[in-house]
């Protein structure tokens, strides 16, 4: 059955309002929430895109009825803003944690009428839409588990971090922290080495930037590994792998590449021999983590007591799996955003990145865009009062005479607020309301 995008009520025509989740099939690691009065036309929109690929297929997600769109797209932004590639766009990051909160905000919106389930037909390509409050998963054909188990395989690390960011942060530190000591890549960072030549575009960009600077910073070794998943990013094989990187001194001193395929190893950072590697040999861990698996692989790296310098979702300083390591001083962001990445087929793609690392910063060129001032000195714009009457401060101002506790966004934690003076009070996210209404999260930090 199809239902037009438009119904009369009370023999007045008006028109439907829809909030729906798009995904395309070949970009997994993001999605699109929007609105519309036609979700058929909508979808057929995406899907004649100029320049888009055929292969490249716009699904919904989810979609539901809403009272007010208009609304519910402007609190989605304001909620999730820290997870939009731009402001400007619809576009944002997307797992399967990430597309319960969506759900589950929508859903929970008070402009929320009923979900609505979309029927593909793959040979018109057309949509079919069927009203149900409540409609079963053998009925909706693609159920929740599906998605998340298919979010699940999508990986941070499935885009490849670029040389140039890698080289920018490390640039900032001093030499002597990585001398005579064992680097380790451990999320698939595999290296494509025949006869002596590394073939650039089959070698992660870390393992690449550490051969090249091997002797510069005077490693002792390097290790990466080789992750045996669903997407070979490097086409490095299906077996999991470890590299053994070292420097021959002499007079033809030169690297030294040893590639050992273990039975049984999958090349993923919680295996046994990558726990093992990590405790008895890792002296530093260098890479960026997939972003479906973060918060067990912050546990384990922290956990460690290693130094690390790795890349994660800005957002992280907000979320409660996160917050305590921030508020014990485990952990703390690094000199660098990271917002841009190359997908497998080397096309720029944009995401919210930062470096994190538990390496000492030093005059930290971000503590320049926090605004210390007295309360009263902050554009009024920037303050607000929950109903609770909890201070929030945005724009990255910060009150130097408030001695009370005061919410803040990710960016103050990110721009080295910790470092100036202040705590973070609350080891999980605190999200405030205002008339009632759910606002995006934050994190409640005090004066020392």
């Amino acid at each position: 059955m199809k239902t037009t995008p438009m119904e009369k009520t009370d023999g007045t025509a008006k028109a439907k309002q829809y909030i729906y989740i798009v995904q395309a099939s070949l970009e997994l690691s993001k999605c699109k929430i929007g609105k519309t009065n036609d979700l058929e036309r909508r979808l057929s929109e995406y899907n004649n895109m100029t320049g888009k690929s055929k292969e490249n297929i716009y699904r919904y997600l989810f979609s539901c009825e809403v009272a007010d769109m208009t609304q519910v797209e402007k609190d989605i932004k304001e909620k999730f803003i820290a997870l939009r590639e731009e402001k400007s766009k619809e576009i944002y990051f997307f797992n399967a944690v990430l597309f319960r909160d969506y759900v589950n905000f929508i859903t929970s919106h008070k402009s929320f009428v009923e979900e609505i389930f979309i029927k593909i037909d793959e040979k018109k390509t057309t949509v079919k839409i069927i009203k149900k409050t409540t409609p079963t998963l053998k009925e909706r054909g693609l159920s929740q588990r599906d998605i998340l188990k298919r979010a699940q395989r999508v990986k941070y690390d499935e885009f490849y971090t670029r040389y140039e960011d890698i080289e920018k942060e490390i640039s900032m530190y001093d030499t002597e922290i990585w001398k005579d000591k064992v680097v380790f890549c451990n999320c698939d960072d595999a290296v494509d080495e025949k006869e002596g030549k590394i073939n650039e575009n089959r070698t992660s960009a870390f393992a690449l930037f550490f051969i090249n600077n091997f002797k510069t910073l005077e490693l002792k070794k390097l290790i990466c590994t080789h992750y045996s998943g669903p997407v070979d990013l490097f086409s490095a094989g299906s077996d999991g792998q470890v590299y053994l990187i070292t420097y021959e001194v002499g007079k033809d001193g030169k690297i030294k590449i040893e590639k050992q395929s273990p039975k049984g190893y999958t090349g993923s950072f919680d295996d046994p021999l990558s726990l093992k590697i990590l405790k008895e040999e890792a002296d530093i861990v260098c890479t960026n983590p997939p972003f479906s698996r973060a918060i067990e692989y912050w546990k384990i790296v922290v956990k460690s007591g290693k130094k690390f310098l790795i890349i994660s979702n800005i957002s992280n300083a907000i979320n409660t799996a996160y917050i305590p390591y921030f508020k014990d001083n485990k952990v703390w962001a690094g000199y660098n955003r990271v917002d841009w990445y190359l997908n497998p087929k080397r096309e720029l793609t944009r995401a919210a990145g930062s470096w994190f690392t538990n390496i000492p910063i030093k005059n930290s060129p971000n503590y320049k865009n926090l605004k210390i001032m007295p309360l009263k000195e902050i554009p009024e714009k920037y303050i607000k009062y929950d109903d609770s009457k909890t201070l929030l401060i945005d724009d990255c101002y910060v009150p130097s005479n408030y001695k009370k506790p005061f919410a803040v966004s990710a960016r103050p934690i990110l721009n080295g607020l910790l470092e100036k003076g202040y705590n973070i009070i609350q080891e999980k996210r605190y999200t405030p309301y205002i008339n009632g209404e759910e606002k995006f999260a934050r994190v409640l930090v005090q004066k020392i």
